[in-house]
């Protein structure tokens, strides 16, 4: 049975890494669910946030594959209990000012925050897990919702340690 795993990759701030990381889990026909990358705090690393839904004995064999990459410096798999894991939302609904206090209780209910306000829509920005995410999105069903962007999971451990810690040496070396 598939699972949902979300793995920390570190890797070197080059062109093209990311293409050969996504491009091995293409060639093993894992479905990517979410994917995200941004800079660390050292400007030569970046971080890959990947969620897949796999098997554990296939993602062994990816994460060996992975490591052997010449710009991967490091792999974790970030537990859901040890890590802090949200994605990004944002809605536009179309509602005018009778509409707009039903929008408005559905965004105060979600803790989300309204980023944008026209004469008739609102852009409504929500940070959360994706089951957060979902049920705000069947909450504003009823309205007109004419756009939805989300972005990938982005995680991190919790507590002090760092997964950056010994990776900076390799770029630097």
């Amino acid at each position: 049975m598939n699972e949902k795993h979300t793995l920390s990759v570190l890797v070197e701030n080059k062109p093209g890494v990311l293409a050969r990381v996504a491009g091995l889990f293409s060639r093993r026909a894992f479905n990517i669910h979410s994917l995200a990358v941004g800079q660390t705090e050292h400007p030569d690393i970046s971080r890959i946030t990947v969620v897949v839904d796999v098997e554990d004995l296939p993602l062994e064999q990816v994460t060996k594959q992975l490591n052997k990459l010449v710009h991967v410096l490091k792999i974790v798999e970030l537990d859901n209990s040890r890590s802090v894991q949200r994605d990004l939302l944002l809605v536009k609904v179309r509602c005018d000012m009778r509409q707009r206090t039903d929008v408005l209780q559905v965004v105060n209910l979600f803790r989300a925050h309204v980023v944008d306000v026209s004469p008739d829509s609102l852009v409504i920005e929500a940070v959360g897990t994706p089951e957060k995410l979902e049920a705000l999105l069947t909450a504003l069903a009823p309205h007109d919702v004419r756009e939805i962007v989300q972005s990938g999971t982005v995680a991190i451990g919790r507590g002090a340690r760092s997964i950056t810690e010994r990776s900076l040496d390799r770029v630097i070396a």
